[in-house]
């Protein structure tokens, strides 16, 4: 799949190896100890529950990867010159289970089925030191309408954070302008610092 920039090119996540996803997630900062694990974490779960080991082998059975047969995966990986540089994690919504338990966002302000397995949601969208700012995050998006529509979606979401650069490099939930990009707009805003944006495909 590429996407925008012939540079950049963007696979399911399941054709992409583990070491490709060691090398993007790196040795340092929150990626590395998250492992994308936020909104999988079950009742009663905390980061302080189980090491980040176990966190990195759950996202290897839930990213499948390894194994470019298998018919699920929760992400996209994007490559620029066949370097391994960006992450997405993208699903059915009801996938993030500590998603769908949040009290505030997506939720608040509007009538959902959290249960609607129609709609998907992008999460996360990450892009290794050294590789940022050069469009990767905004073709991973772009990967994700896509990537989500190709397989049934009706509509799409992302969550991104508004305020500065400092916040959004610990989160790693995108910005606006990067789900603009991919045809996304703002239809609610739960909280001073969150957007939720959508687009129905």
């Amino acid at each position: 799949m590429a996407a925008g920039d012939p540079a950049i090119a963007i696979v399911p996540a399941n054709a992409a190896t583990f070491e490709d996803l060691q090398t993007i997630f790196g040795t340092r900062g929150t990626a590395c100890r998250c492992w994308c694990q936020r909104y999988k974490l079950a009742p009663r779960e905390s980061f302080g529950s189980f090491p980040a080991e176990e966190r990195a082998h759950r996202m290897r059975a839930q990213t499948e990867c390894g194994h470019p047969g298998s018919d699920t995966t929760s992400g996209l990986v994007a490559y620029v010159d066949g370097e391994p540089v960006g992450w997405c994690a993208v699903e059915p919504r009801p996938a993030f289970t500590g998603l769908v338990r949040n009290t505030r966002v997506p939720w608040e302000g509007r009538e959902e089925d959290r249960d609607d397995e129609s709609v998907w949601a992008v999460t996360c969208l990450f892009t290794r030191a050294g590789h940022r700012r050069r469009g990767v995050g905004r073709a991973l998006a772009r990967a994700a309408v896509d990537h989500a529509r190709e397989r049934g979606a009706r509509a799409i979401e992302g969550y991104p954070m508004t305020t500065k650069n400092a916040i959004l490099e610990e989160f790693h939930v995108g910005t606006e302008a990067m789900f603009a990009g991919a045809g996304l707009r703002v239809v609610a805003r739960p909280t001073k610092r969150r957007a939720v944006m959508r687009l129905d495909v």
